[in-house]
């Protein structure tokens, strides 16, 4: 029972491009991988601008409310109350 080169050659025509097409579809997979971390980045850099937007707001209002004089907040306070209908 002797191993001929011969019948290497028939296994390598097969195997070559099955290696092929899996290497492809491998570096695609890869690709649509790295697509989808890259979005999902940049979502979260959206996401956390906005809130660091609507924080920095917030932390306006209590600024002008901790420096604001004791009269003028009051006065604002109750102009918005006669402002009511």
């Amino acid at each position: 029972m002797g191993f001929s080169i011969g019948a290497l050659v028939p296994l390598l025509a097969l195997l070559i491009p099955i290696v092929a097409i899996v290497m492809m579809n491998w570096r695609k997979v890869q690709m649509r991988r790295m697509d989808l971390e890259e979005r999902g980045r940049i979502g979260l850099g959206r996401e956390a601008a906005e809130r660091i937007r609507a924080l920095e707001e917030r932390v306006q209002v209590l600024e002008r409310l901790a420096t604001d004089p004791a009269g003028r907040l009051e006065q604002e306070i109750n102009q918005l109350k006669d402002d009511r209908p």
